[in-house]
């Protein structure tokens, strides 16, 4: 095992780690300003793309933590630099109002009607889905044009349990085409790598920490990178058991975490 204590750059996974709805978690204040006193930086790494950046600061300032833009890295900032790499013609865009702005911000040519020209269905978490959404997916994928998701995700976490996310949607649609997308964000490493490049930190100084093994640990271990379970959110010691990606560290939530660090930073 790594040494925690010579970790500097935590990327923090956000629903079901820090927060629940509007619930901060216990010890989160406490751990972000421990990172602050290392000398250390926090990254909110997040494949909900259902939030703009810009919503997630309120979200959080809300919560009584200040962030800036650069503090965060989502899966809608890793489909970009994918989609932006494609040149396709047309991409018709199913996900929330506020999914379609940031790709219409980052200049990509975006639609949310059925037109010819379309070449590619990009698809995030969506909590505005409607039937004819889903029909419009279908006549798509029928045609044979290119398939993205923003992530791998089968439920969110609410305070009343949890409600399907884009894998699980993704999943209606394999029932209904055959077609699966090709998932960028968590468990995919580029995230955690872009953010060590963005950043100026080493693997050997970088952990990720999350509730989900298949996503958040699963993205740290593709990367080369420690990993922390916490047990705060979708993910049970029983999931650890069945999984083929094992976490470095489990503690049943970050201030747990935070309290083991500052007792191993006072030895």
């Amino acid at each position: 095992m790594s040494d925690l204590r010579k970790k500097k750059l935590f990327l923090l996974d956000m629903d079901g780690t820090l927060y629940l709805d509007n619930q901060l978690y216990e010890g989160v204040h406490e751990f972000l300003d421990y990172i602050k006193s290392i000398g250390g930086k926090y990254i909110f790494v997040t494949n909900n793309s259902s939030k703009s950046v810009d919503k997630y600061i309120e979200k959080l300032a809300s919560l009584g933590i200040k962030s800036e833009a650069k503090d965060f890295l989502t899966s809608t900032n890793a489909t970009v630099l994918y989609l932006n790499k494609k040149n396709y013609k047309k991409i018709y865009a199913f996900g929330t109002k506020s999914f379609k702005e940031q790709l219409r911000e980052a200049n990509l040519p975006i639609t949310d009607k059925l037109e010819e020209d379309i070449d590619c269905l990009c698809m995030g978490f969506d909590t505005e889905l409607t039937f004819q959404k889903l029909e419009d997916a279908c006549i798509l994928l029928n045609r044979g044009v290119d398939y993205v998701a923003t992530n791998p995700d089968w439920v969110c976490p609410t305070w009343y349990g949890s409600v399907p996310d884009c894998g699980s949607i993704s999943q209606i649609l394999c029932t209904a085409t055959g077609r699966m997308p090709k998932f960028i964000g968590k468990p995919q490493p580029e995230m955690a790598l872009l953010a060590m490049e963005q950043n100026g930190f080493t693997p050997e100084e970088t952990a990720v920490i999350g509730d989900r093994l298949y996503t958040d640990i699963a993205c740290g271990v593709n990367a080369g990178v420690s990993t922390i379970f916490v047990l705060s959110g979708e993910g049970t010691m029983e999931d650890v058991e069945k999984s083929d990606k094992k976490p470095e560290y489990i503690y049943e939530n970050v201030y747990e975490l935070y309290k083991y660090l500052v007792k191993e930073q006072e030895k």
